[in-house]
């Protein structure tokens, strides 16, 4: 294990309840059939409600790994460690460089999964500052150590780059005029809270657009995140690291939440799905590829909507799940 991602170990213990019921649970048992004495890994620990389930799963003979690089997590894994039923570990670091770490130590697993995007810890921490509904310092890091805030970018980026990150990673459609505004509002005084940055939003946008399409801030924060956090650059890390630590037979599954990371899943596990891409009038396949899996589910899974009227956060919840191919 190399030194960038520090680890929590424990030995076994009897076996216990989830905190929360997560997103997708049943869908995400199903379809990767986690089985007795297999390895899992929670990519994404958080308060620990699908590493639970999977550990109950798996059961004494199996070992669940979990990673997280908010430092809250920990605090969930030792509450719930009394009542783990298999050998439990929790690794300190962002789920690219974890999975990069199991990878080098010669680890394997049988089950993976990815829970993307903010965990019932951040967003309902109000001091986290990940809400645009609450006012709170804007800060938005996952992981506290992290040296930029959300205020330290819009308070000192440059219109050009504010505007980018608001359309490609937001997809916001006034990211041009909410840039420009946010330039004007902080040479008078600095953007420091949730509330400023959403009153120069509302000021911003047309008057119309404040009645649509949800919250005005909404896509805005989604791109500040993303990019305060490197989101979609760890999802980028993440994916082939993850595929690589897979057994043969081993299921990797994703839970998205918004379209640009379904769009990177899709597109992932759609090229390790492909097999000879010769040109079709070829007599021969001269390329020699294979497809390196098959994908569990051919489009994406969502949830039904009893899960969405006792969970509203599960509206956008995306789930693809890929096998590996057999040795």
């Amino acid at each position: 294990m190399t030194a960038a991602a520090s680890r929590i170990e424990v030995a076994p213990a009897a076996a216990g309840g989830a905190p929360h019921v997560p997103v997708l649970l049943d869908q995400v048992l199903a379809l990767t059939a986690p089985a007795a004495g297999e390895t899992v890994v929670d990519c994404t620990f958080g308060a620990g409600g699908h590493a639970t389930a999977l550990a109950a799963r798996v059961g004494p003979a199996g070992t669940l790994v979990g990673i997280d690089r908010d430092p809250e997590a920990a605090r969930h894994f030792e509450a719930l460690v009394p009542a783990m039923p298999c050998p439990a570990r929790l690794m300190r670091a962002d789920f690219a460089t974890g999975l990069r770490d199991l990878v080098s130590d010669g680890a394997a697993a049988d089950v993976i999964l990815m829970d993307l995007g903010l965990s019932s810890m951040q967003v309902d921490t109000t001091e986290r500052g990940f809400s645009y509904s609450r006012p709170a310092p804007l800060d938005m890091r996952m992981d506290p150590s992290l040296e930029m805030t959300a205020a330290d970018l819009v308070n000192s980026a440059p219109e050009g780059d504010l505007m980018r990150g608001f359309r490609d990673y937001g997809e916001e459609r006034y990211a041009r005029q909410i840039a420009r505004a946010i330039v004007r509002r902080r040479a008078l005084r600095p953007i420091v809270t949730t509330g400023d940055l959403v009153e120069v939003i509302r000021g911003a946008v047309p008057t119309p657009a404040l009645f649509a399409g949800g919250h005005p801030a909404k896509r805005v924060f989604q791109a500040l995140r993303i990019e305060v956090n490197d989101e979609l650059g760890i999802l980028g890390r993440a994916l082939p690291e993850a595929f690589a630590l897979l057994r043969p037979g081993g299921r990797l599954a994703v839970i998205s939440f918004q379209s640009l990371e379904d769009r990177m899943v899709k597109r992932f596990m759609r090229d390790r799905t492909r097999g000879c891409i010769c040109p079709p009038d070829l007599p021969v396949c001269g390329c020699g590829q294979s497809p390196e899996g098959r994908l569990v589910t051919p489009r994406a899974v969502k949830a039904v909507t009893a899960e969405v009227v006792a969970n509203p956060r599960a509206h956008s919840a995306r789930l693809r799940v890929i096998r590996k191919a057999d040795a």
